[in-house]
């Protein structure tokens, strides 16, 4: 579950250069902010460090490189979800609606909970603590259970419109975040509405029992 540190220290030192005003500050600490802002994959600056980097933001991008990056299913999840990122940004058209990632956000009196999930089995999880747990395709009752949350959320990614992401969830709300080729897709209301949210519920049912498993992992 070790972060790869030298990877990490540069999109720190690239995050703190930046200084987003308008991006979200759940955590006391950096670090964890800034685990925070890559769960989403939108931000290509970021993650420079990297695989496919070149192709991604080399000084002139081919958008058909690009657009291969992201059709790849060997590649990774999240470079995928950047490079369509890329493609929406820069004007090119999207046809594809694949959902690659699943962000849960549960805000507790302790801090913010944040279980995120991705197509091919990589799983973080921030707990409210500010612990944190990652884990890239193993063991595999973790890896599984994380394409499993993203299975679940087809169904609800398919029925949303595409928004933009914004501040954490209010307490007493969970928001659940669907990260697609499109964009993101977003569900979020008290836990009383996604349960009575028949594309919704089963998305946080999926989480639990993820996030059941990463606890079991850790202790």
């Amino acid at each position: 579950m070790a972060y790869h540190h030298a990877m990490f220290k540069k999109l720190l030192a690239a995050l703190t250069s930046r200084r987003q005003a308008s991006a979200a500050q759940p955590y006391r600490q950096d670090e964890l902010n800034l685990v925070y802002q890559l769960l989403f994959c939108d931000d290509p600056q970021l993650m420079q460090a990297s695989a496919a980097s070149n192709a991604l933001f080399g000084a002139a991008p081919d958008p058909r490189v690009v657009q291969t990056i992201g059709e790849d299913p060997a590649e990774e999840s999240r470079v995928r979800l950047l490079a369509w990122h890329w493609l929406r940004a820069a004007g090119q058209p999207v046809a594809s609606r694949e959902l690659l990632g699943v962000v849960v956000e549960v805000p507790l009196e302790g801090g913010l909970d944040v279980l995120a999930a991705y197509a091919d089995g990589s799983v973080q999880y921030i707990n409210q603590t500010g612990r944190l747990a990652v884990f890239e395709g193993a063991p595999e009752e973790v890896a599984q259970h994380g394409k499993l949350l993203v299975h679940a959320g087809i169904g609800l990614a398919a029925k949303g419109a595409v928004k933009k992401r914004t501040p954490p969830p209010a307490f007493g709300n969970v928001r659940l975040s669907l990260l697609a080729a499109d964009g993101l897709h977003v569900r979020e209301g008290s836990f009383g509405e996604i349960d009575r949210d028949p594309l919704a519920k089963p998305v946080l049912q999926q989480a639990q029992r993820l996030l059941d498993t990463v606890v079991r992992q850790g202790s």
